[in-house]
């Protein structure tokens, strides 16, 4: 893989885009080639460079995140972080990341490779499209990269040095505000439609509630347990029925376990809310899947375990992987308040056209998530998950 030096940032066009792959000699000489931007997130160009032979992805990191502007600056270091990321998973799943090809720092973009054979999950679920490896797929990548990036798995020296490495203040910080503090709060990057108004009010107004959300923020900022994707949600993945790869950790850093889990388990719970009585069963079972295969592969991989002897004493595994889904529950229900009345929506909410029917899914969405903050002490299995969502289901 290449490293290459540059002279100094700047922000590729299709044009130059082309041209910096030629110069890696990626394809041949006289291959012709096609360019295109195809980004449609907030804080990255992503061009597809394509011949009749072969073609790769170049992602380069903005200096600003897209949905506000410039006036929110962005760390460009992230690009580099992100391409470490997939790198160090990658050694645990190498089947479940897009190979990197290149990397530049100083043009903050990472060349890899094309997965547009594939779709975003969210939206092929939004479609009803069914990805029947889904869940069982990002089981194992949980587990198999949180596990291996742990204390569990790696010496104290090695460990310590991996979270100095993926130290992500700057991305942290805005899951800090965006997905732990500002929902919560009357602050001005929330965004909601008037009809929820009386119940984001009571939600600002709910100290019991703010006070659970504290000490959910207070483990994110302080439980080093794992190298998190971060960010992971059904826009961050592309699927088929047949094949699973997991995109864009650019949010990724030491934190807690449950962090990546939750986020994970909350997308695939608005697609419960919004969908029809006879759909929702098979996302029920995808919510299911995903717990159940991470829970064989994690506690597998713990009886394997030869660094860590507190992984023989009884008891040991049960008591942290119950740890690991109350935090799930706990950041599951950040997220469904987050993405409901925060900055970032998501389409499976916005997406419904029908007004009342938007409006009484957002309501639940606010409810279940609250329930599932303030009750998470008592939600211990996904059985009992699964039926709190009947509760808010409309």
């Amino acid at each position: 893989m290449a490293v290459l030096e540059n002279i100094g940032y700047r922000a590729l066009t299709e044009e130059s885009a082309c041209e910096y792959v030629k110069s890696l000699n990626l394809f041949l000489p006289d291959e012709k080639m096609t360019v295109e931007e195809i980004g449609d997130g907030n804080l990255n160009y992503v061009f597809r460079i394509a011949s009749n032979r072969k073609s790769v992805i170049i992602k380069q990191a903005l200096p600003y995140a897209k949905v506000v502007g410039e006036s929110w600056p962005l760390t460009l270091k992230r690009a580099k972080l992100e391409a470490e990321v997939l790198k160090k998973h990658g050694e645990a799943v190498p089947h479940l990341v897009p190979a990197v090809l290149a990397t530049d720092e100083e043009l903050a973009l990472t060349v890899m490779e094309d997965l547009s054979h594939l779709t975003i999950v969210r939206e092929g679920l939004i479609q009803g499209n069914h990805y029947p490896k889904l869940s069982a797929d990002i089981g194992e990548y949980l587990a198999k990269t949180l596990f291996l990036t742990s204390d569990f798995a790696l010496h104290p020296f090695e460990k310590k040095k991996l979270v100095a490495k993926f130290s992500n203040p700057e991305l942290c910080k805005i899951t800090e505000d965006l997905v732990f503090t500002d929902p919560f709060f009357d602050v001005e990057t929330n965004d909601f439609e008037a009809g929820l108004a009386e119940s984001v009010q009571q939600l600002w107004a709910n100290d019991k509630l703010k006070l659970e959300v504290a000490k959910i923020k207070y483990a994110f900022l302080t439980e080093a347990e794992s190298l998190l994707h971060g960010d992971l949600h059904t826009g961050s993945i592309f699927a088929s029925k047949y094949e699973t790869k997991v995109i864009d950790p650019e949010f990724g850093f030491y934190g807690p376990i449950g962090f990546d889990v939750g986020q994970y388990i909350a997308h695939l719970i608005f697609q419960v809310l919004v969908r029809n009585e006879n759909d929702r069963m098979v996302i029920r079972q995808q919510i299911e899947e995903v717990w159940d295969v991470f829970s064989y592969h994690f506690s597998e991989a713990w009886q394997n375990s030869v660094v860590h002897p507190f992984t023989k004493v009884p008891g040991a595994l049960e008591y942290f992987l119950a740890k690991v889904f109350k935090d799930a529950i706990g950041v599951a229900g950040c997220e469904l308040i987050r993405r409901t009345i925060g900055l970032s929506h998501v389409k499976d909410l916005d997406g419904i056209e029908d007004s009342s029917i938007r409006l009484d899914v957002k309501q639940a969405t606010i409810q279940l998530g609250s329930s599932l903050i303030i009750n998470r002490e008592n939600i211990v299995t996904i059985s009992q998950l699964l039926k709190e969502l009947e509760v808010y289901t409309p």
